[in-house]
Order: structure tokens, then C-alpha cells, then sequence
């Protein structure tokens, strides 16, 4: 399956249409056949397709993920480099649309038809319906431009220096040094794009979880437990809620991997250090070493996940242990 999904992954890339070469030298240097073949030769696109695959999975066995044209680094290097900035913004806004959504639905479940129910399905609905880029302009003119509420755009201030921590986490990093200054302004400037983020988890989760409870407050063993006289609390919580997580746990995991891998527009729109925007630079300048190492990070990353799913069942649901 890993060597299909690298083939697979190895053909897009060399066949996305324009030439590398040509892209990072420019009009002057692709004028001069002798300089485009010393760089065709150099990254080895004058061997033939075969071999160059092979090249590929022999650096795949020793963990290299070949050089970045555009950055003239180590694929890896790149990705561990920008790999924290997008798992600190995925995490934050993954763990935004849980605690929002998964209330928000169970709220609608119990008080179906009611105001509450009505304002969980709009917010579902501008959530999984609006674009990413259109709601994070609105959010950029509104809360930066207009209210100045929020920082511009980055990571950081830009007269801030990154914090010297070992993780690459800067929440994590500044709270370890006890900078709370530096924690402030790593949390001030992570609200509006994880807000832009979580906006589409949080309609999925929204409504993953009011369909789910919905079904399981309508079955047997929720009568059985009322008929004993147990609390709404503890039946809602207890019993109904437990197996609506099963859904509520696939999809989670599944918008998780999709906020890690997906985050392009975001990143670029708020100017933030991650692997999107790493992304769309590395496509823009048709860099297909580094295409091809973040894809097939991607491809890593939803098979973890989805194992990771898959193990969560057997503790939400005992028959799966049995």
C-alpha cells in the first residue's frame, strides 16, 4: 500500500504540467541550452522516469525526502521546520469545534425544534457553506482592519522574536520560559485563523452529533434507563451520549488530518509559517521534491489517523474490545 500510494504520488508530481527548470532560472538563464542541461542534469530530470522512481524509493528507505529546489534544503529539514505552526493552529482550532460543536449538538438533540436547534443549524450551515478564503477576509477586515481588535497577519509581532524552545510550539515554548508576554501574542495571533479553520469542523461536528443523539435518544435502552427513574443528566450523558461519539470520534479524526493537511488558504491568507503555506509556495514554483514530500506526509498522516480511529472504538464501545 506505501509503495502504491509513493508511485502514485511520484507520477502526479512529475507530471504536473511546466518545467521546474525553467520556473526557477527565468527568462534570461532558460535562454542558454547549456545552463538549462547542467540543471536538468543536476536534479536529475534528464534520467529516464524509471529510474528517477527508483532514486525516489532509495532515498524513501534511508528517510530522505530529496532537496527542495525552491529553498535548495532537505524536503525534511522544511517540514519539521513548518511542520509546528501547523499542528499548534490545527490543534487549537480542532479543540475549538469540539468544545463548541459537541455541546451545540447535544443542546439540539434534547431541545429539538427550538431556538437552539435553529441557531445550531444556521451555524452549521455557514460553517460547512462558506469558503475559507471568503470568511477569512471578512474576519481580517473586520476584527483587524476595522476594530483592531486582533494583530495583523504572522505568527508573531513583527518586531517579536521567536521563542528559543525545542518544540517549535510557540504556545508551548513561551508558557515553558514563563514569557507570558510571548504567550499573549502567540494566543492573539492564533484566534482569528483558528476561528477560520474551525469554522467548517464545526458544522460537520455540529451536526454529526445532533443526528447521532437524535438516533440514540430514540432507542431502547434510553427508554429502559428513564423508566428507571434515572436522571435526564445521567441518560443524556451517560448512556445516549457515549455511543453517539462513535460517528461524532470517525468524522473528529478524520477533520483533524483534514485541518493538518488542508490549512493552504489559511495559512496563506494570514501569512502564517506552516506546511500550507509551504504548500502553495513549493506548487507556485512547481517544486516537485518538495511536492511529493508533503504529500506523501499527507498520506502518512490520514493512515495514522485513521488508525488512531480505529483504536479509539474499542473504548467508546465494549463490544469492540470483545
Amino acid at each position: 500500500m506505501a509503495v502504491f500510494a509513493s508511485l502514485v504520488i511520484f507520477l502526479i508530481s512529475n507530471f504536473v504540467p511546466g518545467d521546474p527548470v525553467l520556473a526557477q532560472l527565468g527568462d534570461i538563464l532558460a535562454s542558454d541550452p547549456a545552463v538549462v542541461a547542467q540543471w536538468r542534469a543536476k536534479w536529475g530530470l534528464d534520467l529516464p522516469l524509471w529510474e528517477r522512481y527508483g532514486i525516489f524509493l532509495r532515498g524513501l528507505l534511508h528517510g530522505d525526502l530529496g532537496q527542495s529546489i525552491a529553498t535548495r534544503r532537505p524536503v525534511l529539514e522544511d517540514i519539521v521546520q513548518f511542520a509546528p505552526a501547523t499542528v499548534e493552529l490545527a490543534t487549537i482550532s480542532f479543540v475549538m469545534a469540539l468544545v463548541l460543536g459537541i455541546p451545540l449538538g447535544i443542546a439540539a438533540a434534547i431541545w429539538r425544534d427550538s431556538w437552539i436547534d435553529a441557531v445550531a443549524r444556521v451555524l452549521s450551515l455557514v460553517g460547512v457553506s462558506a469558503p475559507t478564503f471568503w470568511l477569512a477576509f471578512i474576519m481580517l477586515a473586520i476584527f483587524y482592519g476595522w476594530l483592531g481588535w486582533a494583530p495583523g497577519p504572522g505568527r508573531l509581532d513583527p518586531i517579536a522574536f521567536p521563542p528559543e524552545g525545542p518544540s517549535g510550539f510557540f504556545l508551548f515554548d513561551t508558557a515553558w520560559a514563563g514569557d507570558w508576554e510571548g504567550f499573549a501574542d502567540t494566543l492573539a495571533h492564533l484566534i482569528l485563523p483558528a476561528i477560520v479553520l474551525a469554522a467548517a469542523t464545526l458544522g460537520l461536528i455540529t451536526r454529526t452529533t445532533r443526528a447521532a443523539m437524535l438516533d440514540c435518544l430514540q432507542q431502547d435502552y434510553v427508554r429502559v434507563a428513564r423508566a428507571k427513574g434515572l436522571r435526564e443528566r445521567v441518560v443524556v450523558l451517560r448512556h445516549a451520549l457515549r455511543n453517539a461519539l462513535v460517528p461524532v470520534v470517525t468524522l473528529g479524526g478524520l477533520a483533524y488530518a483534514n485541518l493538518l493537511t488542508g490549512a493552504v488558504m489559511t495559512e496563506t491568507i494570514f501569512a502564517w509559517p506552516g506546511l500550507g503555506r509551504y504548500t502553495f509556495r513549493s506548487a507556485a514554483a512547481l517544486d516537485f521534491p518538495a511536492i511529493m514530500g508533503i504529500t506523501l506526509v499527507v498520506s502518512a498522516t490520514y493512515l495514522l489517523v485513521n488508525l488512531l480511529v480505529d483504536l479509539s472504538y474499542a473504548v467508546l464501545d465494549p463490544r469492540v474490545r470483545r
